[in-house]
């Protein structure tokens, strides 16, 4: 139902895109996405850390959805993701190496530090597995906006 994480499997999707690949809801554009898609990314690794936005009381339960079968809703609008954020890259291209970069950096950070918790504003303290069942969620979603799923 998600897609694996893994980064082979994650490119094979991201090079389906195109400057022209418009999302079928939102706002972004591609670059756009894979630019959010490298946030994410940062926001794990605590690069851009991130208070928390949720009341505590309710962490629980949106780690639970974490481990569940539920998709991310549509047109979602978080303070963190605007669509109308300035791209950082020239090209779309230059965005995905961005984001492998990124992401490699996620893979060697949690391998050296694996009891390593870091905070997403509506999930709190995360650690490895918790974030990986994110990032499932989270490129099934942009990659099921965007048609490349």
């Amino acid at each position: 139902m998600f897609i694996e994480t893994d980064l082979e499997s994650v490119l094979a999707h991201l090079n389906k895109l195109t400057p022209e690949t418009t999302p079928e809801w939102g706002k972004m554009s591609a670059q756009r996405m894979v630019e959010h898609l490298t946030d994410t990314i940062r926001i794990a690794t605590g690069e851009a850390p991130q208070e928390l936005i949720i009341p505590e009381d309710k962490i629980e339960r949106m780690v639970a959805f974490l481990y569940s079968d539920k998709p991310m809703a549509r047109n979602i609008e978080v303070p963190f993701a605007k669509a109308d954020t300035p791209l950082r890259n020239e090209e779309l291209e230059l965005a995905v190496d961005e984001f492998v970069e990124a992401y490699l950096e996620f893979q060697e950070l949690f391998a050296a530090n694996p009891d390593l918790k870091t905070v997403h504003a509506f999930y709190g303290p995360l650690n490895y597995e918790q974030w990986d069942l994110l990032n499932k969620k989270h490129l099934t979603h942009h990659f099921t906006q965007f048609g490349i799923l």
